[in-house]
């Protein structure tokens, strides 16, 4: 079958989209150079990157201007946050939130060849410090790095943390800093207080290494021994843009045990169930409405991914027996609700959850319907 050529007006008026898009491209080209310079200024005052004031009054003038201009509001808006998080990532890049003196540092990574290893080794280069990725095979090895190193990161899997902390640990110097990046903190925290007498501080990166940016991102850090390594650790994330939320190693498990055990736990039933019910993925996917298209995608991207992950994140939790009780009892009772067709608990139950989301769900129905906008158009496309 031949392409059919397209009318030669048509194709006049496609040039000129061209045009105008490049030149579109070349402003913002333009744009990002003075961000460059807004970067060194930041850096140089000690202004932060983020400024909400601002990015509110830009965002209200290009709704307004897109009004006047007759044009769309919604997509504009949505065009400009784009725009603000590539500069708030390009500044952050350029060290704009590092300190104008920056205290260079000399950081081992153990288990620097993982993707989460690499991704840690180019955000500290970024701020300025000499990074070191060891790993199995690699010169200098693991035990010699750490020796040598002010800041040492132990990024291997979770099942062998424990290991690797206890011989890892003895060689970090008393006046360095020795810290881990796992998902469960108790452990591994109790497991550097006893193998070190450096400080420590235990940190979870709520992301994986294949995020876009690291604007926004948050990471948790559970205070161990030392305040001024803490205190330098946090200066360090903040500068590259992440959110960070201190708790102690308990509060930390016990969130997760909701963020991340729970949620992969409802996610993993789906999966099975859809594999138990046996109805090929093709044919409901012909009556999906964008809703039960977002679930299969995270459902599709979670099982898409390493069980050897997951299954410790969920399996070393103290918290898990707890979250996983709770799930099963619920998915009991409102089976039996259905079972009966009982409208007056279905209800109740409606009421009940909706009175713990409270406030929450004015928040929730704004950005979910901006995600599912974004669905539609990108599966349209």
């Amino acid at each position: 079958m031949t392409e059919e050529k397209p009318p030669k007006a048509l194709t006049a008026l496609r040039d000129q989209i061209d045009a105008i898009d490049h030149r579109v491209l070349e402003l913002l080209a333009e744009r990002m150079h003075v961000v460059a310079s807004i970067a060194q200024v930041k850096r140089k005052e000690g202004v932060s990157i983020r400024d909400f004031v601002r990015e509110r009054m830009l965002l209200d003038d290009r709704r307004a201007r897109a009004k006047e201009l007759g044009i769309a509001v919604e997509p504009v808006e949505s065009i400009y946050r784009q725009i603000m998080l590539a500069s708030r990532d390009y500044q952050a890049s350029l060290g704009a939130g590092a300190p104008l003196e920056v205290s260079r540092k000399k950081i081992a990574i153990i288990g620097g060849l993982g993707q989460m290893g690499q991704m840690l080794g180019r955000t500290f280069r970024e701020l300025g410090h000499e990074v070191v990725l060891a790993d199995l095979g690699t010169s200098p090895s693991s035990e010699e790095a750490a020796s040598e190193a002010d800041v040492v990161v132990i990024s291997v899997p979770i099942a062998s943390t424990i290991a690797v902390i206890e011989e890892i640990g003895p060689r970090v110097r008393p006046d360095a800093l020795l810290i881990d990046v796992t998902s469960v903190k108790q452990a591994p925290l109790e497991a550097m207080m006893r193998a070190t007498r450096a400080s420590v501080v235990g940190t979870h990166p709520m992301f994986g290494p294949g995020v876009h940016t690291l604007q926004g991102q948050r990471v948790v850090l559970c205070r161990g021994r030392g305040d001024a390594w803490c205190e330098w650790l946090t200066q360090n994330f903040e500068a590259r843009g992440l959110v960070v939320t201190e708790a102690t190693a308990d509060e930390h498990d016990r969130g997760m045990a909701l963020v991340q055990v729970l949620t992969h736990f409802q996610t993993q039933v789906l999966g099975w169930a859809l594999v138990r019910i046996g109805v090929p993925l093709e044919q409901s996917l012909k009556f999906t409405s964008p809703a039960y298209l977002m679930e299969l995608y995270v459902a599709a991207r979670h099982f898409g991914q390493d069980p050897l992950l997951y299954g410790p994140i969920e399996m070393q939790n103290p918290e898990t027996a707890r979250v996983t009780a709770a799930f099963r009892h619920a998915a009991d009772e409102l089976s039996e609700v259905l079972a009966n067709r009982d409208q007056a608990r279905f209800t109740k139950m409606f009421d009940e959850v909706r009175g713990f989301f409270g406030d929450f769900t004015a928040e929730a129905t704004e950005q979910s319907s901006f995600l599912i906008d974004r669905l539609i158009e990108r599966t349209l496309g």
